[in-house]
């Protein structure tokens, strides 16, 4: 499958959670599926291999943004579940 297309799926993936309105439980445990997973594994071997092309390049690096993005905000709703068990 394309990059693009493979990192259209991770972020699909997300949009797809986010507009169904999770709760802070919820997003606290939200994982991307196995497949998509899986490919961010391939993408980190063949990094380390050096064997990555200028497209899975970019591939990772984004995969990297959208991991970071969440878990921010995996963080402040586990952050804010546990203020509002607390109040």
């Amino acid at each position: 499958m394309e990059p693009v297309h493979q990192l259209s799926r991770a972020y699909d993936e997300v949009v797809a959670f986010f507009a169904s309105g999770p709760s802070r439980e919820q997003v606290a445990n939200f994982r991307l599926s196995d497949e998509t997973i899986q490919r961010v594994r391939d993408l980190l071997h063949k990094n380390s291999a050096g064997t990555l092309t200028e497209a899975e390049s970019d591939e990772l690096d984004q995969c990297v943004h959208l991991d970071r993005l969440m878990l921010m905000i995996r963080t402040r709703a586990l952050r804010d579940q546990h203020m509002n068990k607390t109040a």
